[in-house]
């Protein structure tokens, strides 16, 4: 599209990664190719990056959010090149990772990938399984592939695939940590529907993602020094976001107005905001929570199913620490905790060894995470009694000497969309409706598509695609 004429009117709902996104590379669109458009960008609250916040404090830098992305997805680390960003971009220090099974931490086992053994050896010598749980997980190799017409659970998948001990000591801590749900709920097919490609291919699950891994260069094949998954910038990620809103066009973004309504026209569509003012858009992208979504378009009976849609709430709690507080170390950079313990935290990291730019020299900076699916009653207590927890379950691993001299809990209500089984096929549901009833709103977002940084980039950047296309189609180019 070399031009848009007449109608080019956006309006993006929705001031977190994905709306920051979608708007910069609109207006930047915009800008470099001579276009007609008109971009607003409105978010409810009084400022914009969603979940992504970073306190600074005394020298250390603490995500109050998500704290990094994976390198592999791209998107990420593109908008910060295109912000200037890219001198503070830093991977994760690679180190051991451990599982907390039955009161004791267990090194993740070599070769694992997402919980899936790539190698024998280190599968056959972990502490995590009993010898019946491995043979077990060896079925594998002789179970015929899923039959399934439709939609299953993660957990269903994994228990027929590998049995129970490894799904509930290995597998769901590591997936319900990522998604703060229960994984026989959660959707295999909107959460990791590789998995299921690979066991379709290869008949066994194991034997794929070995092969899978073995594709991938081994540490000796490289003269570089080994980088971990994960980037992240040393300034913060609030900081991108800062960045973001910067280059955005003056006096385009509204903050601290919500939208009430959304309603058609004849030509474009009324977006109604809680002041008063009537904002006329030819296209919209909604970059909001499934609730907000829906509330804004009830009259719309197609996005009834995202009512029903659950969200967990869970709450961040980082803690600094003099050194010398730490009387007992865990070599390595965290643990995430099975099921089958009686603990409130569902997972740690030690983020001074992780990140090394989070702490001053000489301090420690723990984080932990706290709610889940079916047990999120801790996200509500006050931050003593939530401080006075996190020790204690810290204290069954550690030995912590003091109290920290600072820490900050933040809590993320209703924050953690769910995917449960189905939801893929009713959100594009969803989206065929909105083409023949709403031609040129788009969906984009975490309640839809994937929860990561990089996913709600990607996601802002296709709803930009669609946006062009549908405006070059109404401007008949």
């Amino acid at each position: 599209m070399s031009d848009v004429n007449g109608r080019g009117r956006v309006v993006v709902i929705g001031g977190g990664i994905t709306g920051l996104a979608a708007t910069y590379y609109l207006q930047k669109e915009s800008k470099d190719k001579g276009l007609s458009l008109d971009v607003k960008l409105i978010e409810a609250s009084h400022r914009l990056g969603g979940k992504i916040q970073t306190a600074t404090n005394d020298g250390f830098v603490i995500e109050k959010g998500p704290d990094s992305f994976l390198a592999r997805k791209q998107s990420a680390s593109r908008l910060i090149h295109e912000v200037g960003l890219e001198d503070k971009l830093v991977y994760n220090s690679s180190g051991k990772s451990y599982v907390l099974v039955k009161g004791r931490l267990h090194p993740m086992p070599g070769g694992s990938i997402m919980g899936i053994p790539t190698q024998i050896a280190p599968f056959i010598s972990t502490g995590l399984f009993s010898p019946m749980g491995k043979m077990r997980a060896a079925a594998d190799f002789v179970l015929p592939p899923t039959k399934a017409a439709g939609d299953l659970s993660l957990g269903q998948f994994f228990r027929r695939r590998l049995g129970n001990e490894v799904v509930e000591n290995l597998i769901e801590p590591l997936l319900s940590g990522i998604y703060a749900g229960d994984i026989d709920h959660l959707s295999l097919m909107a959460t990791f529907p590789q998995f299921f490609q690979v066991e379709q291919k290869h008949g066994s699950l194991i034997r794929g993602m070995k092969r899978a891994a073995s594709s991938i260069p081994k540490k000796s094949e490289s003269i570089a020094k080994p980088k971990g998954m994960f980037l992240t910038v040393t300034t913060g990620l609030q900081s991108l976001v800062e960045r973001v809103e910067a280059k955005l066009v003056e006096g385009s973004v509204y903050k601290g107005v919500r939208v009430g309504r959304i309603e058609k026209r004849d030509q474009g569509f009324k977006v109604m905001i809680n002041n008063g003012e009537i904002i006329h858009a030819d296209s919209i992208i909604l970059a909001t929570p499934h609730h907000v979504t829906q509330s804004m378009l009830e009259h719309y009976s197609f996005f009834d199913s995202l009512k029903a849609m659950p969200s967990t709430s869970v709450a961040t709690v980082a803690m600094a620490f003099p050194k010398s507080a730490i009387k007992k170390d865990i070599d390595g950079t965290g643990f995430v905790v099975s099921r089958n313990n009686d603990y409130v935290i569902t997972a740690c990291t030690w983020t001074h060894k992780k990140w090394s730019h989070s702490a001053p020299k000489g301090k420690v900076l723990l984080r932990c995470y706290v709610g889940k699916a079916g047990d999120e009653a801790i996200v509500e207590q006050s931050d003593d009694e939530i401080i006075k927890v996190v020790l204690k379950d810290l204290g069954k691993t550690m030995n912590i000497s003091s109290k920290p001299d600072f820490s900050i809990i933040t809590r993320w209500k209703d924050s953690m969309p769910q995917y449960t089984v189905g939801h893929k096929h009713r959100i594009e549901a969803i989206k065929q409706n909105m083409k023949e009833e709403l031609p040129g709103v788009f969906l984009a977002g975490s309640s839809y598509s994937g929860l990561g940084i990089p996913d709600c980039i990607d996601q802002g950047e296709e709803a930009v695609k669609n946006v062009l296309a549908f405006l070059s189609r109404i401007n008949g180019q």
